[in-house]
């Protein structure tokens, strides 16, 4: 049998192990390849009905550590609110001026709410399934499938947070990113980085290989974008880097509403202490050719 090849650059890839998964208990085994450093599931789970079913959403399928639905009936209590405040601050850092905004993978439409109190962008989410239907029905603007052929070409920014790594075919959804885009459009995308991983791969916190089935290295994710029609560039350290790095320690520490007293933390400190070691700031953003 013929050994995969990587997605991302057609180099060798090896085997890297096997993790059980959370949910199913299957076995899934894992591969990296030697030239990009990209990981990958060999054969993933794609029963996309079941594995995203109500269930995942309510943090009892294969991420527990979800939580849409309190993030959706309390968006000024949740944590996850650093996160929309300091992805906005980001894109406010590196578009100034107003813009026609879409997040790919909107879940629960949090970031889209947030993102309409600001008179300078004009936000639309997408997302498929029960969450997407609800927050449609609450009154966000959330895209269907078949309307984003018709914003083709239109966007300014689109976001994609924690969405690249759910993907089988990675660059054919960022070839769809980039289709969405007007030449000199931003890409902002946020997914863990697979550098930091440690020698015994599937030990990793990352890996959850039902859901989790791309893993990108700052390189595999800049070669992905120059294929993908994206010119990529540093992200660094910006404004709002340090709420979004507040919302996924909070996360890990299962903290679940935002309160005064973490006001009273160093979270410039520790927002760089946690960069240093998962390297988050190290992965590229992209800019549309």
């Amino acid at each position: 049998m013929t050994e995969p090849t990587c997605p991302i650059c057609r180099a060798a890839t090896a085997p890297a192990g096997v993790k059980r998964g959370f949910r199913t208990g299957r076995e899934f085994a894992l591969r990296r390849c030697g030239a990009c450093g990209f990981g990958f599931v060999a054969e993933p789970w794609t029963d996309y009905a079941q594995i995203y079913d109500d269930a995942y959403y309510e943090g009892r399928g294969s991420d527990p550590w979800v939580d849409y639905v309190y993030e959706f009936e309390h968006p000024t209590r949740t944590v996850r609110r650093y996160e929309w405040r300091g992805i906005a601050r980001a894109v406010a850092h590196l578009r100034a001026a107003p813009a026609k905004w879409l997040d790919y993978g909107c879940g629960n439409g949090g970031l889209v709410r947030q993102v309409r109190t600001e008179a300078r962008y004009e936000i639309f989410g997408y997302d498929t399934g029960a969450w997407a239907d609800r927050a449609r029905a609450s009154g966000l603007p959330i895209l269907h499938e078949a309307e984003l052929v018709r914003h083709e070409g239109t966007f300014d920014v689109v976001t994609a947070i924690e969405v690249i790594e759910h993907c089988v075919a990675p660059l054919d959804v960022l070839r769809q990113l980039r289709r969405l885009l007007k030449p000199g459009g931003l890409l902002f995308l946020t997914t863990a980085n697979a550098d930091t991983a440690p020698r015994d791969f599937p030990s990793w916190y990352y890996v959850s290989p039902e859901i989790h089935v791309s893993y990108f290295t700052a390189r595999a994710l800049s070669d992905a974008l120059r294929q993908s029609g994206f010119e990529p560039f540093p992200r660094g350290i910006m404004p709002g880097w340090d709420d979004i790095v507040r919302f996924k320690i909070l996360k890990k520490l299962r903290v679940r509403d935002a309160n005064p007293w973490q006001r009273l933390l160093p979270w410039t400190l520790l927002a760089r202490l946690a960069d240093k070691k998962y390297g988050l700031s190290a992965h590229p953003l992209g800019r549309a050719i």
